[in-house]
């Protein structure tokens, strides 16, 4: 049967299709949606785990037991689960094996554009790269047969344009669900030095094989495709990139590589010697480029595109091609400049108290990733720095650190819940134990925000809205050796009372953590009843514009300097009231 899906959806499908018995995955676009579908299939062991090592180990764990399983996240996260995925190349697997990762070139909703592809090839795994639904389906069911045929985890790679586009895949019934037996090999699983040793000479070996299979039958396998056309020209390329490729360059030869990693070497020598100028095409870093020179074979790539970014059809065309540019599908250069648009957090946002209270006392924040990573920006401006995930735990305790404890009562960290779950416990536990005088604020707005709204440990649901066991972060906090009153909580809407508390913690001379916790204001328990808005009495307002400040997408100010209330996207939480010092807003409903 056909179906029109997201290339997400169509991993999903695939490794449905592939009899997959356990998915576990950490939410991170562009790869959400993959895990997200799948655990639309009851039959599917299906989870949100709370980071992404945490979920390839326990995809790991049930390879080792037989069953084929299968780890989703986006490509920062693979720096997460860099760990299991070296190792568990060497030991190999039982049941198929499969991790997703999706890269972002572009950077649509990442702090960067690192290319997943150098993983495979320093991990010794083969790597798939489909460039449309339909090869995302075959190329995940696939991949749990190559998984079992080869003893060896395989990587799917996608990028956005890949994951969040739709095409036509045709789908089949899926395999049964197997479990493979089982014997206890500690020579093959437990990797100590003597054993990986010798697993080491069998994965080089396997990397040979795959290549011979592949180079005997480029395009039996399905993964590899040669398209002979004018032999003037000649491209190498892969995934989305072959797109723009077909419809930038469509008379020239192309080798389509559906696994990028490793590399059929001869069939590359024979496409080489089949053109009189051979071109590769491929986002971000040089990879494929940088492997085929290194094999002594002539070509172009990045002299002719650049590092950054995505690539398109006029871009192909404009390098390769003497042939028109296509239309745009609408000249920007002929409407007016539209206003600026900054980015600003939703209104009835939770975090926007917290960090107008951050802001008047001043202090050093290290920030984190999520929705709250806005709090760098105005009316803000609260965030000093941002690494990655989990990192700004760390980063308080260092600054205590670089000053010998003189600038603990002028810095706060700032983590969110799925993501002090995720990555920042540790780093807790260590400021603990390390004595530091750091104080930390856990946004806790009861669901991971900035992948749309997934559970985690703390919301009670799992990945099916089912109830489950609640992590209490309080208690958690206390476990790792926060002193209990040194754990508070506050309504971050009412931003003065947020700022006494935090004022207070800070001359704390031990690790404190304060817990803002306030429903995301997009979720069912962060929204106000429909049609109950904040009200403005225009006899108390003083114009001052003190409301206006907090940059409230459901406020503006009208031409008089008063208050205007968007009644559509007003969520009535009550954060402008608390910052009116005249009384001239109040909550709907209230007297």
């Amino acid at each position: 049967m056909k179906e029109i899906m997201l290339g997400n959806e169509a991993v999903a499908r695939g490794a449905y299709e592939a009899g997959v018995k356990f998915v576990s995955s950490y939410p991170g676009t562009p790869s959400t949606e993959i895990t997200e579908t799948i655990a639309k299939y009851q039959e599917v062991a299906c989870e949100w785990a709370p980071n992404e090592k945490v979920g390839a180990e326990s995809a790991i764990g049930c390879s080792i037991r037989g069953g084929r399983a299968m780890t989703c996240m986006k490509h920062v996260g693979m720096n997460v689960c860099a760990d299991p995925l070296f190792t568990v190349s060497y030991s190999g697997v039982n049941g198929g094996l499969v991790f997703c990762v999706a890269d972002d070139p572009g950077m649509h909703s990442s702090q960067n554009e690192q290319d997943s592809r150098h993983y495979a090839r320093a991990s010794k795994v083969p790597m798939f790269e489909p460039s449309d639904s339909d090869e995302c389906r075959r190329f995940t069911k696939y991949a749990f047969e190559f998984s079992e045929k080869y003893d060896t985890p395989v990587i799917i790679r996608l990028h956005t344009r890949v994951s969040h586009s739709r095409s036509v895949t045709e789908t089949e019934d899926p395999k049964a669900q197997e479990i493979r037996s089982y014997e206890k090999d500690p020579k093959k699983y437990v990797m100590m030095p003597a054993n990986a040793i010798g697993k080491h000479v069998v994965v080089e070996n396997r990397t040979k094989t795959i290549i011979a299979d592949c180079d005997a039958d480029p395009e039996g396998t399905g993964l590899h495709r040669i398209e002979m056309r004018d032999t003037k020209l000649g491209i190498i390329t892969a995934g989305a990139a072959y797109q723009y490729v077909r419809d930038g360059a469509p008379d020239a030869s192309v080798l389509k590589l559906g696994m990028v990693w490793p590399l059929p070497e001869k069939t590359i020598r024979d496409f080489a010697s089949k053109v009189d100028r051979l071109v590769v095409v491929e986002e971000l870093d040089p990879f494929l480029e940088t492997e085929i020179k290194a094999m002594g074979i002539e070509c172009e790539g990045k002299e002719l595109f650049t590092l950054l970014g995505e690539y398109s059809t006029r871009m192909v065309r404009a390098a390769l091609t003497d042939l028109p540019l296509p239309k745009k599908a609408f000249d920007l250069s002929a409407l007016p400049t539209p206003p600026g648009r900054p980015p600003v957090l939703c209104a009835g946002c939770p975090h926007k108290g917290l960090f107008l209270a951050l802001k008047r006392l001043k202090v050093n924040v290290t920030g984190d990733i999520g929705c709250y990573t806005l709090g760098a920006l105005p009316p803000m401006q609260a965030v000093d720095a941002v690494i990655c995930m989990g990192a700004s735990v760390g980063m308080a305790h260092g600054f205590d650190k670089a000053t010998d404890g003189a600038d603990s009562r002028n810095t706060v960290g700032v983590i969110g819940d799925s993501t002090f779950l995720h990555s920042g416990i540790t780093n807790l536990m260590n400021a603990v134990y390390n004595q530091s005088s750091m104080t930390l604020v856990i946004l806790d707005n009861s669901i991971t925000g900035m992948t749309g709204h997934q559970q985690n440990p703390s919301t009670g649901k799992n990945i099916r809205l089912e109830a489950a066991p609640q992590v209490s972060l309080e208690k958690l906090c206390e476990s790792v050796g926060v002193l209990p009153e040194a754990v508070r909580v506050v309504d971050p809407v009412d931003t003065y009372e947020t700022e006494k508390v935090i004022k207070e913690e800070l001359a704390r001379e031990t690790v404190s953590v304060v817990i803002a916790r306030r429903p995301c204001a997009l979720i069912p328990t962060g929204r106000a009843v429909k049609g109950i808005n904040v009200e403005v009495d225009f006899e108390k307002c003083k114009k001052c514009g003190a409301c206006g400040r907090i940059m409230c997408p459901a406020l503006v100010m009208g031409e008089d300097k008063t208050p205007v209330i968007d009644t559509e996207s007003c969520n009535n939480c009550g954060l402008c009231v608390n910052m009116c010092k005249f009384g001239a807003l109040r909550k709907g409903g209230e007297a």
